[in-house]
């Protein structure tokens, strides 16, 4: 013990905490073990924001996004748990870009294993044994790690003293088993986060379950919403290149914004996106589609991954218009995206249709909410149709917005221009879309005094009260 004593802490990769702000020396361990500290939690704060990072969609809520890098990680987990937690993060869209091995074994296996291979840059171990054994083998692993390794060690003492001494060692993160999946994933992001780089906006896909479903539409005027009367930084992406209307619907002049970004996703920067974009209101911006049918428009599924990650660098909040076609890069926007809306009209073929998409993009979102389910064009005379409830039960999503069929209202807006907010501002279909921009965004509509001195309590009350008070 008097040689370990005297030998300097091994270094792993020191983390940006520890590198800021030195840890002194904790005291030395009597009996073998670290003494616990009543109600301390050291990882606390990593739980807490990793909850309200990853939690389910709700008004108000919100967090970073997590990106992780093109690594290799290595996990060796002990617990049947953590095996299945760590599955389940290695299938996340967040960690896409990452290679995820699992292994079965703790520190010991992870020793032997790297006697004869190098080390990957994020190695996460589990050791349930004792603090002072647990030390003993992160030494050990420290003899066997390349430099630059970043570990990550799951134990199973909540004990601040234990939490000091494997930072001072080097270690980059300590949690306590058991683990979510998110925990693991925010984690993880927090190693390899990036503070030079921008913001991330929340990326909003909407996608139609068919053709005719009014897609384009409830996108357009969701975000019209957004930015007029939650008033968010909002930008429009229109990636059906050919047919694209979100020009015709603002009336504004077709800019070849998109084509040109994906043809030189390598060249993007802040100021050749603002270029790109046409400003439709002093929050709202639009990426508009050429459409035109000059070009074949083949384009690689990584163009528009890149286009995408480098235009949420411009606002907080991106609604991407997507087509409604089947292609590579179209289920890697969607599985991609933070948010997915799913616009259905009320009929056999939406249904059949929106339930491939909702169960496609389940299983590639283990971790996330279900994609939310907007029934539009409902109430069609004459039409025969499958009641919401029944549709919302045969997907396993409850509809987020039913909008009714409204042709007077819909037709005048896009002859003219114009969005539903401002040709039918008091149609049930303009309270429906600030509705879904609140849902989407996670915000609520801003509590501003209305004319005549109404109070702001009265007009968000009214808002509501359109859309759910019983008929007569």
């Amino acid at each position: 013990m008097a040689d370990e004593a005297a030998r300097p802490p091994l270094q792993f990769t020191t983390p940006a905490v520890a590198a800021s702000a030195p840890v002194s020396p904790a005291p030395p361990y009597e009996g073998g073990q670290v003494p616990a500290v009543a109600g301390f939690n050291p990882v606390g704060d990593l739980v807490a924001g990793a909850s309200a990072a990853f939690s389910p969609p709700t008004l108000g809520a919100g967090g970073p996004e997590v990106s992780v890098p093109r690594i290799a990680i290595h996990v060796f987990a002990e617990r049947q748990d953590t095996l299945a937690a760590a599955e389940r993060a290695g299938q996340d869209r967040r960690l896409s870009r990452a290679t995820t091995q699992i292994r079965i074994g703790g520190v010991a296996a992870a020793v032997e294993a790297y006697q004869h291979e190098p080390t990957p840059p994020l190695i996460i171990v589990e050791c349930l044994k004792d603090p002072q054994t647990l030390l003993w083998e992160v030494d050990q692993l420290a003899e066997v790690c390349d430099a630059g390794t970043k570990v990550v060690v799951i134990g199973a003492t909540n004990d601040i003293l234990l939490f000091r001494e494997l930072m001072r060692r080097g270690v980059s993160e300590y949690l306590v088993a058991p683990l979510q999946p998110l925990q693991l994933i925010a984690a993880i992001g927090g190693l390899f986060a990036d503070p030079a780089q921008p913001f991330v906006g929340r990326s909003i896909a909407f996608v139609g379950a068919r053709g005719g479903t009014g897609s384009s539409s409830v996108a357009h005027n969701t975000a019209y919403a957004m930015s007029e009367r939650i008033g968010a930084n909002t930008v429009i992406v229109d990636y059906d290149l050919p047919f694209g209307t979100a020009g015709l619907d603002f009336n504004q002049d077709p800019l070849n914004g998109v084509a040109d970004a994906l043809s030189q996703p390598d060249r993007l920067d802040p100021v050749l996106l603002d270029r790109m974009m046409v400003r439709c209101t002093d929050k709202l911006s639009l990426f508009a589609a050429p459409a035109t049918l000059d070009a074949d428009w083949d384009i690689s599924p990584e163009a528009f991954e890149e286009v995408t990650n480098q235009i949420r660098s411009t606002a907080p909040f991106v609604v991407l218009d997507l087509p409604h076609l089947w292609s590579g890069w179209m289920r890697r926007t969607l599985i991609a995206a933070d948010e997915v809306v799913v616009v259905a009209t009320p009929d056999l073929a939406s249904l059949r249709n929106a339930k491939n998409m909702i169960d496609l993009i389940r299983q590639g979102r283990p971790n996330d909410a279900p994609p939310r389910l907007v029934l539009n064009q409902v109430g069609v005379p004459g039409r025969p149709e499958i009641p919401a409830k029944e549709f919302g039960s045969a997907l396993g999503v409850h509809p987020s917005l039913v909008i009714p069929f409204d042709p007077k209202v819909f037709g005048a807006a896009a002859n003219n221009g114009q969005m539903i907010l401002d040709a039918g501002a008091k149609s049930k279909a303009a309270d429906a879309f600030q509705m879904l921009a609140q849902i989407v965004s996670r915000r609520e509509l801003p509590m501003l005094a209305g004319p005549k001195g109404k109070g702001a309590k009265g007009d968000a009350m009214s808002m509501f009260s359109g859309l759910f008070k019983k008929k007569s």
